[in-house]
């Protein structure tokens, strides 16, 4: 700006004039008809590029630099195991800054700055058997010392065998959604929305009680045979 403004505008407050000057950086926004352009002043050290970038390319580009990932899936039963009718499936994911979250990056020009944050808010679990679920936590990893109980805050329980599955096994898919949210500093703001899947299978059964009759003269239960496949 030429003259620049007076230097008791606050957007002065804590910048040295000599070096660097206040700007006036238009943008178009709207489409057709509403078509229109907006102006934000902003203070910036020596001069900035002939070409100002959009804060949305910026924003694109430190989700880029956050790799976020496919979220890590955990069950119990897990690969190679059988599960049974009626019996808890416990479900989680792992977290990690790339899988879950909090994550956070930036990207700059000069004269520009974003500052991009990156959370998981909840995992949709398709289940394979037409149920699904929907976790706002990353669910508990299962432990042997928890014995024959539900997960508290993630899990499932299968009412029918994998039997007539393909494979014989339930495709079970975990589905994360990002809650991304970004702040500029001209002061625009935005939030994106954005998800990551991975699949993976289960095989449940059934436990068949066998009757043995050891000497002839008593018929007592063993130890129940599982059914599948």
């Amino acid at each position: 700006m030429n003259p620049p403004p007076p230097y008791d505008d606050p957007i002065w407050t804590g910048k040295d004039p000599t070096k660097g000057g206040v700007w006036a950086c238009l943008r178009e926004q709207g489409y057709d008809e509403g078509r229109h352009l907006v102006t934000r002043f902003v203070w910036i050290e020596g001069e900035p590029d002939i070409e100002v970038v959009d804060p949305l390319t910026l924003v694109y580009r430190a989700i880029a630099e956050m790799k976020l990932g496919k979220p890590q899936v955990g069950t119990t039963p897990g690969a190679g195991q059988i599960g049974l009718v009626n019996m808890p499936v416990w479900l989680w994911v792992t977290k990690s800054e790339n899988t879950w979250g909090p994550i956070t990056r930036s990207a700059s020009v000069p004269g520009l700055t974003v500052n991009v944050k990156a959370q998981v808010n909840a995992v949709d679990w398709s289940l394979g058997d037409g149920k699904t679920l929907r976790c706002e936590t990353s669910g508990t990893p299962y432990d042997k010392s928890f014995g024959i109980k539900d997960s508290p805050d993630c899990g499932h329980r299968y009412l029918k065998t994998s039997r007539d599955q393909p494979s014989c096994k339930y495709d079970v898919t975990a589905t994360t959604h990002w809650d991304i949210t970004w702040e500029s500093t001209l002061g625009d703001t935005g939030q994106i929305p954005m998800t990551q899947s991975a699949a993976t299978q289960l095989q449940i059964g059934e436990a068949v009680p066998v009757l043995v009759d050891p000497d002839g003269s008593e018929t007592t239960p063993s130890t129940p045979k599982v059914g599948a496949c």
